[in-house]
């Protein structure tokens, strides 16, 4: 076996992305193993469940070698390589040096740094995850999570729901703030719809979609208008860039963490970027009644990095020739 990767997978985010990674590194012609940590049962405080889940990933990862022999190990995200049987490539979206503050991160800090400085390779999912774990940009190689229409982009006329907003973690997506920026931004018959959480959500013109498969997730962001988000922090932000390749407008703010989204959405309209969650209102209505008409289409534009095309090149011509010199 060429490649084994080691899939924590704990979203389904995770398990697409690392699912294309697989597939990208076959069609460069690597031959793959995919090495799924067990789902350890659910625990109180983040350090247990990193320790859970990192736990899991040895545990995958042991098994896989003794049956696979691989040439190259990758561990998907810095949890699945903390307590790894043998060295390999570390692919993450952010390290745990600014996702575990405090007691958050009080075994996880350390042995990261460990880990992070023996890995043979590093495979960040944007440069910004480089630079918030300190390491210098020749060590590693960006390999974006790819991101495409999920079907034809319909015209603006043919949205019938003005606003999409995704709260799997709804503290940390800013929910809160969306939910009060829709209050003060919507007009009758306006609808926001909450999707990605079971979190109860309440207010005039606020409907919840529960959590969706994929598919029906990504059939909503057809037919919304707007992306609204206003995360307290964004690792990357793949709900961001799936809601632009379906043709939405992105109203967001800015927020600490790597998301690559951020400069797209200034770049394509910077009146939708409020400066801080009292400006989101603004920032809303103009994307709903004043948007740029050419949005989607520049957007598409700037997605190209991040096509399964762009990113099978950079795997074939850079990625593998890394992982398995020679």
């Amino acid at each position: 076996m060429d490649v084994l990767l080691v899939s924590l997978g704990t979203t389904g985010g995770l398990r697409a992305a690392d699912d294309e990674l697989a597939a990208s590194l076959r069609r460069a012609g690597a031959s793959v193993a995919v090495a799924r940590a067990a789902r350890p049962r659910e625990v109180r405080t983040l350090a247990l469940t990193d320790l859970a889940q990192a736990r899991a990933a040895r545990s995958a990862a042991r098994e896989a070698i003794a049956g696979e022999r691989p040439r190259a190990i990758i561990y998907s995200t810095v949890t699945a390589a903390l307590l790894w049987p043998e060295a390999g490539a570390i692919r993450f979206d952010a390290p745990a040096a600014t996702t575990r503050p405090g007691r958050h991160g009080i075994w996880q800090r350390p042995l990261e740094r460990r880990r992070l400085a023996t890995a043979p390779l590093l495979l960040p999912w944007a440069p910004g995850g480089m630079a918030e774990a300190g390491l210098a940009p020749g060590r590693g190689i960006v390999v974006p999570a790819p991101v495409a229409p999920s079907g034809p982009v319909p015209e603006t006329p043919a949205r019938d729901i003005a606003a999409l907003t995704y709260a799997a973690n709804p503290a940390k997506k800013g929910l809160d703030r969306v939910l009060a920026a829709w209050g003060q931004a919507r007009r009758p018959g306006e609808t926001l719809v909450v999707a990605g959480t079971r979190a109860p959500v309440a207010g005039d013109g606020v409907r919840a979609a529960g959590v969706l498969p994929p598919a029906e997730y990504r059939a909503l962001l057809r037919r919304a208008r707007v992306f609204l988000t206003a995360p307290r922090r964004e690792d990357y932000g793949i709900a961001q860039l799936e809601a632009l390749a379906d043709g939405c407008r992105l109203v967001t703010t800015p927020a600490p963490g790597p998301y690559v989204a951020l400069a797209l959405a200034r770049a394509l309209d910077p009146r939708l970027v409020a400066a801080n969650p009292g400006g989101l209102a603004a920032a809303i209505r103009a994307a709903l009644d004043d948007s740029v008409p050419d949005y989607a289409e520049r957007a598409a534009e700037l997605l190209r990095p991040f096509s399964r095309v762009a990113v099978d090149r950079v795997v074939a011509e850079e990625l593998l020739p890394r992982l398995l010199p020679g």
